[in-house]
């Protein structure tokens, strides 16, 4: 399972409000590429593919394939605002090391 801070469900719903038209909610993967062999994915979507799993978290829909999944599994995605900058964060318990800045990863 995959989890979001309500933080990060906000910002997302607050992005999604100004799209026209409206997308049907965000889709979360994990995509080959990056220093350490994988990195995240974060995308509008307009409609479920027929192997996604569906998580709803207070009225956002976010959809994962389920290669991603096996991934993705246990991850949480939070929204971090420091001095440095602002954006979604992912800990993720299936990662054994990451790149040295922080956008990609193995398992």
């Amino acid at each position: 399972m995959i989890k979001m801070t309500d933080k990060a469900v906000a910002k997302v719903k607050e992005i999604l409000e100004q799209q026209d038209p409206k997308p049907a909610g965000l889709r979360i993967s994990v995509v080959g590429g990056g220093c350490s062999g994988f990195s995240y994915s974060m995308a509008f979507e307009n409609q479920q593919q027929m192997l996604d799993k569906v998580y709803e978290f207070d009225g956002l829909k976010v959809f994962v394939d389920q290669a991603s999944l096996l991934y993705l599994d246990g991850a949480e995605v939070d929204y971090v605002e420091t001095l440095e900058g602002a954006g979604f964060k992912f800990n993720n318990p299936n990662v054994r090391t990451t790149c040295g800045c922080g956008s990609s990863f193995s398992a």
